[in-house]
């Protein structure tokens, strides 16, 4: 009988990270833009702002760096950074909020990033709601349309950023950020592939073909994950932080060599935010 031998384990390797978050100060559901805010239900700014505050220690405790912008009376949703700033190479793309409720949260980023020596932003004319829909594999960037960010920004973005994109159409409007439908697991290399987890359900049938092309081995979640956020995680290439909720893809992915690290993002999640909803990757 042939002797099989044992698959070693996958050994991945976490790069630091540099991120920024804004505090959920004034979070509040006053309105609703997305199938998951409830202006009826309550909300606690209190405990949003203690969950927030873990995720943030916890990134901080895997060794990566994060600033804060100051949030501002009147802007709720500002706590979701990522909607705010796609950074490539130290090169800025701001945002263009297609609700009007988040409009003037584009300025007060732009502010940020000028303030603080980068000089390479650029403000998009297109709508563009900036990592919500954008995710940068390390060789693409993969961009989300259908609810939010229109197709139009795609190619401005390519422009603007100086990279390959790749368009991907959502069609459930539960996932009308390509963030609550895909994130990258690990960036390519020169010898490697990135790796991504998505739920695939949530992409129109060309697309879902575009992504069995590019990635083959990628994590697919199900519904019950995508349902709490599951594919709204953060990832360092080893380091995983995911919502409490979010078992059977944590599991998907301990198979994989990666390590889960829960975090209870419940308060925000009645606004449709996750933990990369609050956190907007600067990449110099």
């Amino acid at each position: 009988m042939e002797v099989v031998a044992p698959v070693p384990p996958v050994t991945r390797v976490p790069t630091t990270r540099r991120y920024l978050m804004c505090p959920p100060r004034y979070f509040a559901v006053n309105y609703s833009i997305n199938p998951w805010m409830d202006p009826s239900q309550p909300v606690s700014a209190e405990r949003a702002l203690a969950q927030w505050t873990e995720l943030r220690d916890t990134y901080r405790r895997l060794g990566h760096t994060v600033e804060e912008i100051e949030p501002r009376p009147g802007l709720p949703d500002m706590v979701f950074a990522a909607n705010s700033g796609t950074v490539i190479d130290g090169r800025v793309l701001g945002s263009r909020f297609r609700a009007e409720q988040r409009a003037a949260e584009a300025e007060h980023f732009r502010r940020w990033f000028v303030e603080h020596g980068y000089r390479d932003v650029v403000m998009p004319t297109k709508i563009n709601e900036a990592e919500g829909d954008f995710a940068w594999t390390g060789r693409e960037l993969l961009a989300g349309t259908g609810f939010r960010t229109d197709p139009e920004a795609h190619a401005e973005a390519q422009e603007v950023l100086g990279v390959p994109v790749v368009s991907l159409r959502l069609t459930d409007p539960r996932y009308y950020h390509l963030d609550t439908a895909l994130f990258v697991l690990a960036e390519a290399t020169d010898t490697t592939r990135a790796q991504i987890a998505y739920y695939p359900d949530a992409f129109s049938p060309g697309s879902r073909r575009v992504l069995a092309r590019l990635f083959p081995d990628a994590v697919l979640a199900d519904a019950d994950d995508a349902a709490c956020f599951g594919l709204n995680g953060v990832s360092d290439g080893r380091n995983v932080v995911l919502p409490l909720e979010a078992t059977t893809l944590a599991a998907r992915l301990a198979d994989r060599g990666y390590v889960p690290y829960h975090v209870d993002i419940s308060e925000l999640r009645k606004a449709g935010g996750g933990p990369k909803c609050c956190t907007l990757e600067i990449r110099k």
